[in-house]
């Protein structure tokens, strides 16, 4: 996963209004109703079926450490999944999506002032139309880069721009290093 992807997947997990189950007996048990049998989570997970019993039933309870990983991300994955959808369709309809992140932006512009590009932090609410871009990118499995140029294009409007009352000659920004890049909506 990249970055962008990384910060979307947060900012779903802070949606949860219940914490998913903590061990592995009770993820064991929710994978189960989700998916119906012990063979559709062994096939997930890549154990077999006989483990996800002895899990279920408590026989054993260390799984190794990237099979638990599995299991975490699998109901991760699918835990409240209407509450995320949710949230993403207030944020692509009216609500928008903040943008927070320490990277280096480079931009080109007209001729007289400089495009060396340098680290700011930002914190910016890009419109509703940024985040559905985001999100339809992310769904069709856009690359991170492409998912970095409808960010850095939100803050060419939104930021530097300021809704076109300013740096109108300002024709391309590039957002490069990141730091980090936290998002919410």
């Amino acid at each position: 996963m990249g970055e962008i992807e990384d910060a979307i997947e947060r900012a779903d997990r802070e949606a949860f209004t219940k914490d998913p189950p903590k061990t592995l007996k009770g993820q064991i048990g929710y994978l189960l109703k989700q998916m119906g049998s012990a063979k559709a989570v062994a096939a997930e997970l890549g154990v077999t079926a006989d483990s996800v019993n002895r899990y279920r039933r408590g026989a054993r309870k260390h799984p190794r450490a990237d099979v638990a990983a599995k299991i975490d991300d699998a109901v991760r994955q699918r835990w409240q999944p209407m509450v995320r959808k949710r949230r993403q369709k207030q944020a692509a309809a009216s609500g928008g999506i903040t943008v927070e992140t320490r990277a280096r932006f480079g931009y080109t512009s007209s001729a007289g002032s400089t495009d060396d590009g340098r680290f700011r932090r930002l914190t910016v609410k890009l419109p509703a139309a940024y985040a559905q871009r985001l999100f339809d990118a992310r769904d069709t499995g856009a690359s991170d880069q492409q998912m970095r140029e409808i960010i850095a294009e939100g803050f060419k409007e939104v930021y530097f721009q300021d809704g076109g009352g300013r740096a109108m000659g300002l024709s391309d920004v590039e957002i490069n290093d990141i730091d980090y890049l936290d998002l919410d909506y």
